[in-house]
């Protein structure tokens, strides 16, 4: 299964990517919960107060994000690929998103949490950053 989502967010490519990758910024987007992100390829991310586990693949400033990702609640092993690709669109970001990899039973909420814990959250921080 895959999820493929396409949004624009208030901000320029360069704010988007250091909000993603700023453990401090990220955090007080995700409502406080606890961030530890690692700035380079092979660092290791820890999100959302540990639920999220992260190792960063590729990092492109300002322009792409992978990553191997998984969530503590899944069986040991399993560990997603999600893409973040950002190109500008006048005062926008365009964030074309991909997640590959997880267990079918995972579908939904994750097709939604992007939405409510990542594109949401993050078109308010950077509207008010």
């Amino acid at each position: 299964m895959t999820i493929h989502q396409e949004v624009h967010i208030e901000g320029s490519p360069r704010n988007m990517y250091e909000l993603l990758l700023d453990s401090a910024r990220f955090q007080a987007m995700s409502g406080g919960r606890a961030a530890h992100i690692s700035t380079h390829e092979g660092g290791e991310v820890s999100m959302f107060g540990g639920d999220i586990e992260v190792r960063n693949v590729e990092l492109v400033p300002n322009r792409r994000i992978f990553q191997a990702w998984r969530s503590r609640a899944w069986p040991e092993g399993t560990c997603s690929i999600v893409r973040f690709e950002l190109q500008a669109d006048g005062t926008c970001t365009g964030l074309t998103f991909d997640q590959a990899g997880y267990p079918r039973s995972a579908h939904a909420t994750l097709d939604e949490g992007w939405q409510k814990m990542y594109w949401e959250p993050m078109n308010r921080a950077l509207t008010h950053h």
